[in-house]
């Protein structure tokens, strides 16, 4: 369970740590706005792309090996990002932790399900290792401006090398696990992986280089390319990663949107504002990270409430509440200024700590339901992958409005953003109300 738990909560640190370094890194590796943004999107869209197979890695090699295998990969990268000399070092560097993530994420869950046989003991276990989340998110910020504070930016990284030592210490009294057949899609996972990638790129570089450049415009024919080819294959592959008949059904189709649209609006708010507090304010990185916890424990509440409401009143009210809290959260954050007051700042954050918080308990929920049980793997891996590809593309998004003339922090362009994705989230919300069941 230790070793578990250190691993998920380790890979979910450094998402949220390394968020409140970037104007550090900027600083130190003299790096621009793409260059940081990349920072965080590599390893959020291998973390995604990997996602799709890395249970099925998991089944084959048996959970303990896989689990073992990511975690050395995570430290080894980690490692790698700390000594990097310059931004496309620690880029390539981030891209190699997040396929490691990808590993340990659904191997932890397995080592679980080893390590606890009774239904209800796994049940306590499995609450445990999502409360270990929710408290990584929200200490993640904190630790990061501490860290770099104090010994660097480099720091952030280093933490996770005794992390790492301990897990694979703790795996030797781990039993071997079963190695069980399942199949692996080559040919859909690097067709995934070239889509996102592509598109990631032309969203990033387009804020840039322009919209119409040649490189941006290989990269969305690139996405384009690479999304149709992964459609044949899973239509021709005897044991696809995703399913078509899955996505087909109404429920899963519109828990996936919602997924992409919530993380989207969360992760994107979270990038926004670390660079917010730093470098339109003024902040230190100690101070940047402070402003995230009375969110991280709004956040920490709502998980705990949501699935009583859906118990009550259903899990489509949720769900689609959860996102109008979200859209009032965009809105919410268009005044900000330079001169706002903390106080206010803090107020207005709350519908952002609230809204994602409310609606991915019972999405989550909805999904498990709308799929056969041989299958919830498969429906878990596909969700947090969009979802993950969300936060991704919102972090592109930003980043490219964010930068305004000679590299300086642009509230226009702040509020572009905000509207843009509330009107995904008004999109997907309206979905959610036309096309989930009521119950």
């Amino acid at each position: 369970m230790l070793a578990s738990l250190l691993g998920f909560t380790v890979i979910t640190i450094d998402v949220s740590a390394v968020n409140i370094a970037l104007p550090t890194i900027r600083d130190s590796l003299s790096s621009d706005m793409s260059g940081l943004q990349w920072v965080v999107d590599a390893y959020t869209l291998m973390f995604a792309a990997w996602m799709l197979s890395a249970g099925a890695l998991a089944d084959r090699t048996g959970a303990r090996r896989a689990y073992a295998w990511g975690v050395a990969l995570f430290t080894l990268a980690s490692l790698g990002c700390a000594l990097a000399p310059g931004t496309g070092v620690l880029i390539g560097a981030r891209v190699a932790q997040g396929a490691a993530a990808a590993v340990v994420m659904p191997a932890s869950l397995a080592l679980i399900r080893q390590a606890y046989p009774d239904p209800r003991a796994r049940a306590r276990a499995i609450a445990l290792w999502t409360v270990g989340g929710s408290v990584a998110m929200a200490a993640g910020p904190v630790l990061g401006g501490l860290l770099t504070d104090l010994a660097g930016w480099r720091a952030v990284f280093l933490l996770n090398l005794p992390v790492g030592a301990v897990i694979l210490a703790l795996l030797i009294r781990v039993p071997r696990s079963p190695r069980r057949p399942a199949a692996l899609d080559g040919g859909g996972q690097l067709t995934a992986v070239l889509a996102l990638a592509g598109l990631a790129f032309a969203v990033i570089e387009g804020g840039h280089l322009g919209w119409t450049s040649g490189p941006v415009l290989a990269a969305a024919a690139l996405a384009l390319v690479s999304a149709c080819a992964f459609c044949v294959v899973e239509a021709r592959h005897r044991h696809p990663m995703v399913p078509p008949a899955m996505l087909r059904d109404r429920s899963v189709a519109v828990a996936l949107a919602v997924g992409f649209a919530v993380n989207a609006a969360f992760y994107g708010g979270v990038f926004l504002l670390g660079l917010y507090y730093q470098q339109l304010r003024g902040m230190s990185a100690i101070a940047a990270g402070l402003m995230f916890v009375p969110m991280s424990a709004v956040v920490t509440a709502t998980n705990l409430v949501s699935p009583r409401l859906s118990e009550r009143i259903g899990r489509r009210p949720v769900i689609v509440t959860g996102q109008l809290v979200f859209i009032s959260a965009m809105l919410a954050m268009l005044p900000l200024a330079a001169h706002t007051p903390v106080w206010l700042v803090l107020v207005l954050l709350l519908p952002l700590s609230i809204g994602g918080a409310l609606a991915v308990p019972a999405l989550t929920a909805l999904l498990m339901d709308a799929v056969p049980p041989e299958r919830a793997g498969t429906a878990s891996g596909l969700l947090n992958s969009l979802r993950q590809t969300g936060g991704a593309l919102a972090v592109a998004l930003f980043g490219g409005l964010l930068s305004g003339p000679g590299g300086d922090f642009s509230l226009p362009g702040m509020r572009i953003g905000l509207l843009s994705v509330a009107v995904l989230l008004l999109a997907t919300a309206a979905l959610a109300r036309l096309l989930l069941p009521r119950g």
